[in-house]
């Protein structure tokens, strides 16, 4: 079994290795590399194709699951597994605003697995810079899960209260302010043109609408990571675990879109859910911060954890399909405003 290192800094375990690190990096830009080399030439993408990428990016995390468990040991295992499994809930949520994205900037189909792709990569980057301050903040701050509890909850409030209002909103394209900011700097032309996002046109460099949705999915990345980095840490203390579960979660969204596209709209009561999640791992976190200070304060126990995210996942998942059973399937045109 190998052995768990800490952090130079501080005090929180890690499994992270500079060998691991390095093998693991590398993996994920392989992968994305080889989504890049599968987009290349704009394609619509068919349910086939979808779920076989599907299984692929669910059948990688959960073997390497198993590899943890049997390498390290059944605690880190655990912790893996939960934290994936709260990565993938909240990656689902994402994949709600890339649709209505899609939607408003009339992407083609065609073109819409590259948009994703891009937006994946830029979601990667910034939880990489998330769970690197994260780390940083849990190491030098004592009240460092103080503060990702009351994000953690601050968020869950917000989610409830959008559900219960039932108050749904389009995107308006033409107030984001990532899409603003880029009208104001250049021109911007009224059709596409493939895989380009700048164009010459008489002799002037001119942005597409590809280059506009691209930036728009960056700048909904930021939201997104703000809450999912802290609800990961809630489950383990260790960054790379906290990584991996990030990109295990983001990587297979591409496909995992096309084949939910349809199914997405009636997952009516994720918001609920998620909601739930969020504030039961802000709890999880408020305790384990005062149990560092009162020793008499209980703490939820990972497995736990486990337990209650998958039941809630169930239920919600259950009474969101029961709540649609007489509704046509189709893509939605709108979502919960998380922006």
């Amino acid at each position: 079994m190998s052995e768990i290192s800490y952090l130079s800094s501080g005090s929180l375990a890690t499994i992270g290795t500079p060998t691991l690190w390095g093998v693991t990096i590398a993996g994920v830009l392989l992968l994305l590399a080889l989504d890049f080399l599968v987009t290349r030439r704009p394609h619509e993408v068919s349910l086939r194709e979808a779920i076989g990428w599907s299984v692929f990016y669910i059948a990688l995390p959960l073997a390497f699951g198993v590899w943890l468990w049997y390498e390290y040991s059944s605690q880190q295992g655990i912790e893996y597994l939960t934290g994936y499994l709260v990565e993938k809930s909240l990656s689902v949520d994402n994949l709600f605003v890339f649709m209505l994205l899609l939607a408003a900037f009339a992407v083609p189909s065609v073109l819409a697995q590259r948009v994703l792709l891009f937006g994946i990569t830029g979601a990667l980057v910034l939880r990489a810079i998330f769970i690197a301050l994260g780390a940083a903040a849990l190491q030098t701050l004592d009240f460092a899960f103080l503060l990702f509890a009351i994000i953690l909850i601050v968020t869950a409030i917000k989610l409830l209260r959008d559900a219960l209002s039932g108050h749904e909103q389009e995107v308006d394209i033409s107030k984001m302010r990532s899409v603003r900011l880029l009208r104001r700097f250049m021109p911007v032309t009224n059709e596409y043109h493939g895989t380009k996002m700048v164009v010459k046109l008489d002799g002037r460099r001119t942005l597409t609408p590809l280059a506009l949705v691209v930036v728009a999915v960056f700048a909904t990345d930021v939201v997104f990571a703000v809450d999912s980095v802290p609800a990961v840490y809630g489950i383990t203390e260790d960054p790379y675990l906290v990584f991996v579960t990030n990109a295990f979660a983001l990587l297979g969204l591409r496909a995992l879109y096309f084949v939910l596209h349809a199914a997405l709209s009636r997952l009516v009561h994720l918001s609920y859910g998620l909601a739930v999640i969020l504030a039961f791992i802000g709890v999880k976190l408020g305790l384990h911060w005062a149990h560092g200070i009162w020793d008499g304060v209980p703490e939820i126990p990972t497995l736990a954890s486990l337990g209650v995210i998958i039941g809630v996942l169930v239920i919600v998942t259950i009474t969101s399909l029961r709540a649609t059973r007489h509704a046509e399937p189709g893509p939605t045109e709108v979502v919960k405003e998380r922006l």
